[in-house]
């Protein structure tokens, strides 16, 4: 279906690609893999016309071809779901779906809205989405705004998907639903370049794996004759080891109390404790309010009602610098709205919540914020050109290193990570866990919102589960299993252990 051969990219004299091959049979599902920086989505841009090749040939069906823009490439059947979203916020869920094809009445331009309205409800709902597509894009969490995104692909009639991540935000029933969706496709012949930091997945539902290291290609593998431990090593070039560190922590006095937090309409009546060097997962299936009652946490949004205890004193957290000042740190979810300010350097993005720790008198020490930089860079092995790169340059898992990295500069004592490893490859993911796993080894309370189980079950000491706004279920480390999470997450007993 599409041969590259012979691909070279270099920007500004950085080589990204070097004599990079891939190929994509018909009706195959092909992952593509490789840490952060690795040159996958650059590859992928060069395939779709928005970065042009230095050097290489790519076949289309036996033809070559050199796409000028995406949307040349898209009428030549390639159709792309980006790592980053790109929701236009204040337009209709219908109107993004069918954003750049859309049904109108002959030339005129008018909108044929009923029409296109029950195409995008009938098509999201092939993908276990129920919402309302007249309502504005901006009213969706990020999870489902995913699916609007996958949604739009799959209903372009491509030949070939190609999926960056595509459930990073879903859940792991709403990723059941879109594999059967792409194994319907592959049985017509729709093939699929499938790229993914989740080992479960890839294995799951791939033909092929083919390898990139630091721009160059390594090998390709058939998913039936390989082993996890063999692809991360082609990957990383070296053994990880284990996936997940040993918990040595010991946990101390309670750190910290909630009580009946209440935001009407988003979570009701949810009541934990927190331990001093304790991770308490948070899981449950999207909607669940888990996202929500940590938003709370933190001054993000209002509580309606309930009761936080911090070191056995009542407080109050009506604003994210009141929480701050308390000692809380926050890594979002959504790192490109909410973590980041992309067109900001990354010395200034280390500097936004550091700036007492690099100024003197309201005055930054050019010293001062180097060295936040360099110590930050060092210990969560960002992949930076210097200090002052802008952060939208970056890699997606090298930006979510960022988020995290500004954090851990206020040194807090209670830290919320929403999905912290989102977007992040096998060998960083280590590195993060272990950053974890230090964090609460050295006292530091952390809560940890994560819709991978395997991280939940590897890497917290405690879960709360939660659904339809409520914590369904409180399992201890000695009795943690997916299926016992999941029975939870879907209602379970309805009744809370608290």
């Amino acid at each position: 279906m599409i041969e590259m051969t012979g691909i070279s990219k270099a920007f500004n004299g950085n080589t990204v690609l070097n004599n990079v091959e891939f190929e994509i049979a018909p009706g195959e599902i092909h992952a593509l893999m490789g840490e952060n920086g690795a040159g996958k989505s650059t590859l992928m841009k060069i395939l779709t016309g928005i970065y042009t090749r230095d050097s290489g040939e790519i076949k289309i069906k036996g033809n070559p071809v050199e796409f000028k823009n995406p949307k040349e490439a898209e009428q030549a059947g390639i159709a792309v779901i980006h790592q980053e979203l790109n929701i236009l916020p204040d337009l209709t869920v219908a109107e993004n779906l069918f954003l750049g094809n859309e049904k109108t009445f002959g030339k005129s331009g008018i909108l044929k809205t009923k029409e296109m309205n029950k195409a995008a409800k009938e098509v999201l709902l092939n993908l276990g989405l129920d919402v309302d597509v007249k309502t504005t894009a901006r009213n969706l969490s990020v999870g489902k705004q995913q699916i609007v995104e996958i949604a739009k692909a799959i209903s372009s009639n491509a030949d070939v998907i190609i999926m960056d991540e595509p459930t990073a935000a879903l859940t792991d029933r709403e990723i059941e639903t879109l594999f059967e969706t792409i194994r319907a496709l592959q049985a017509k012949g729709v093939s699929f370049v499938y790229i993914s930091h989740r080992m479960e997945e890839i294995f799951a539902i791939c033909d092929r794996i083919t390898i990139l290291r630091d721009g160059s290609y390594v090998g390709v593998r058939n998913v039936k004759e390989t082993t996890f431990d063999e692809i991360v090593q082609m990957m990383v070039g070296r053994e990880l080891g284990g996936r997940f560190p040993d918990r040595t922590s010991k946990i101390g006095e309670v750190k910290l109390v909630a009580k009946n937090l209440t935001r009407k309409g988003f979570f009701e009546d949810v009541s934990f404790e927190l331990r001093k060097g304790e991770i308490l997962g948070v899981a449950g299936l999207m909607g669940a309010g888990r996202t929500e009652v940590v938003q709370s946490l933190f001054g993000y949004k209002k509580l309606d009602s309930g009761e936080l205890i911090l070191d056995g004193k009542q407080v109050k957290i009506n604003t994210p610098l009141d929480a701050i000042k308390l000692g809380f740190g926050f890594v979002t979810e959504d790192r490109k709205s909410e973590g980041l300010i992309l067109d900001f350097s990354v010395k200034e993005n280390l500097g936004i919540t550091n700036f007492n720790k690099i100024s003197k008198n309201g005055v930054v020490s050019n010293q001062k914020e180097k060295s936040l930089y360099d110590s930050m860079v060092k210990r969560l092995g960002v992949r930076t050109s210097g200090p002052d790169q802008t952060v939208k340059s970056l890699s997606g898992g090298n930006q979510q290193k960022i988020v995290i990295a500004k954090w851990l500069g206020i040194e807090p004592d209670i830290l919320i990570l929403d999905e912290p490893t989102r977007g992040v490859d096998v060998g960083a993911k280590k590195e993060i866990y272990s950053i974890v796993n230090t964090l609460a080894e050295n006292g530091v309370s952390i809560i940890m919102i994560s819709s991978e189980l395997p991280e939940i079950i590897g890497m917290v000491d405690r879960v709360l589960v939660m659904h339809e706004g409520k914590i369904t279920g409180e399992i201890t480390k000695e009795e943690m299993s997916q299926e016992k999470i999941m029975h939870y997450a879907t209602g379970g007993d309805k009744v809370a252990k608290i």
